[in-house]
């Protein structure tokens, strides 16, 4: 993705040309060996990484140690997968039940070559909110019919998602990177981690000693550990926060005690009603970003050029959420929180995936697993979402910054400003029987003021924010390219 100051795709992805060539001769041997021996070679002598190697997606450790990544893996997603469920009313057994489905069906579609858990996504709680109207701690159980019309949406949005993997497959990934260059995909990212805020005080003011100790215990684990326990921040945060509730008798342990010791997640059907489509749909521009990010990171971290992977990561990761809305699951996404994991480790084996949807399948199969999960407070709740609402938000930011988003640019300017405020301040329009809310109307309107705007200005030749008390240029504003061609034209004139 790119803005005009940016480097193009295409040069980015000569910089993995050579290395493509030469792992593409690498996965052709290690596959002919593979038929002999098995899907993933021994890497070494399966016991050590030799400083500067890494472990590749079609290679393993020895089992035992490849198995101990496997459920590190399980962990590292944890934290933020049952958050999901327990925000919008989901059952977490079936959540997690399609998260280990989702995970062996993108393994599978991506021939075993992009390590990934395709965790619940955070960026499907604001519409399913708006369809169900759910409070967690309102003592009320979620409407199994809003619940199934809920499902439809997030069917929508697999759909989508898989039908724009095949275009991608087959077209290439070009014409999204013009669709939605990095101050568009920054906003999105954005304003779907802001529009959620509203959610996550809801839930604090219910409990604020509790939130504010699983919101202190997150950041100090973040910061005073290292390695993968330094990643399991959320996790641990959650755990803490728990203690904290059982201490001020902020949870009910009855659900626990009922429940079934092994047994069958609860599936759920689905339902349609076209007038939601305008809440679901835009979140696809939410899980394009993610996987075509996840896609890169892997390749840098790896030294491999993975982007003819794109359209199969796209539809692989839509099949899983079609999957997911039909049994009752919500949608699915990449993880971030599993790179971790993966950068903390050097090891990159997809085999480790396999193991940890395996791991996750397992755990959906104790319902006492699942209600324990469920009587997590809304004080719990309410500070992990905080941390990772905000998260969200400022991974929008993230991208702009490394991408270096001219900002003194009116286009980029304007782009963001509005489709932030639409989102933050949940903007509704109603038409034609079908709702549009913050997220939708942030994001469809991100993308129409960018490449309206920069039309014109191309034609007009305006490329600097007009003047105000807040916009006077400073540092890096100076060497940006608005001011590069205002510095160019004085010249000339």
């Amino acid at each position: 993705m790119s803005t005009n100051d940016q480097i193009s795709p295409n040069q980015e992805r000569s910089n993995f040309a050579e290395l493509s060539n030469k792992s593409s001769k690498t996965t052709k041997t290690s596959r002919a060996g593979a038929a002999k021996t098995s899907l993933w070679k021994l890497h070494g002598d399966g016991r050590t990484i030799a400083p500067g190697e890494v472990v590749m997606p079609n290679e393993r450790l020895s089992w035992s140690r490849t198995t101990g990544i496997g459920m590190q893996h399980i962990v590292a997603m944890f934290g933020a997968t049952f958050l999901v469920p327990l925000l919008t009313g989901f059952d977490p057994s079936t959540t997690l039940f399609f998260t280990g489905c989702g995970t062996l069906l993108f393994i599978l579609i991506t021939a075993g070559r992009l390590p990934s858990y395709l965790g619940s996504s955070f960026a499907l709680i604001a519409p399913i909110g708006a369809v169900t109207m759910y409070d967690p701690q309102a003592g009320i159980p979620l409407d199994g019919a809003k619940q199934s019309l809920a499902q439809g949406g997030v069917i929508s949005v697999g759909i989508l998602l898989a039908l724009v993997g095949l275009i991608v497959h087959f077209a290439g990934s070009g014409w999204i990177d013009k669709l939605m260059p990095p101050i568009v995909t920054g906003a999105i990212v954005s304003l779907i981690g802001f529009n959620l805020a509203p959610s996550a005080w809801n839930n604090v003011k219910q409990a604020p000693i509790t939130a504010t100790v699983t919101i202190v215990t997150i950041l100090l684990v973040t910061v005073l550990f290292k390695g993968i326990i330094g990643r399991l921040s959320i996790l641990i945060g959650v755990l803490v926060g728990y203690g904290c509730a059982i201490v001020r008798e902020e949870v009910d342990f009855a659900a626990i005690g009922a429940a079934k010791v092994v047994g069958l997640p609860a599936f759920h059907a689905p339902a349609f009603e076209p007038k939601y489509l305008g809440l679901f749909l835009p979140v696809v521009l939410v899980l394009i970003a993610e996987n075509i990010g996840h896609v890169k990171s892997v390749s840098a971290m790896t030294g491999q050029n993975l982007d003819d992977l794109t359209g199969r990561a796209l539809f692989a990761d839509g099949v899983a959420t079609v999957l997911a809305g039909c049994g009752g699951g919500s949608g699915t996404t990449t993880y971030a929180e599993n790179i971790g994991v993966m950068a903390a480790t050097r090891v990159y084996s997809t085999v480790a995936y396999i193991i940890a949807a395996c791991g996750a399948l397992a755990l959906s199969l104790l319902p006492k697993f699942g209600a324990a999960i469920a009587t997590i407070p809304a004080g719990v709740l309410g500070g992990a979402a905080t941390v990772l609402y905000g998260m969200i938000g400022m991974l929008g930011v993230r991208i702009w910054v490394q991408n270096k988003v001219d900002f003194a640019d009116p286009v980029n300017l304007n782009t963001a400003a509005v489709a932030m405020v639409l989102a933050i301040a949940n903007y509704t329009l109603v038409a034609g029987g079908a709702t549009f809310e913050g997220i939708a109307l942030g994001s469809f309107g991100a993308i129409i003021i960018y490449h309206v705007m920069r039309a014109i200005s191309k034609v007009r030749g305006t490329f600097l924010e007009q003047a105000s008390p807040a916009s006077a240029p400073a540092g890096t504003d100076l060497k940006s390219r608005s001011y590069e061609k205002r510095v160019a034209s004085s010249a000339e004139e």
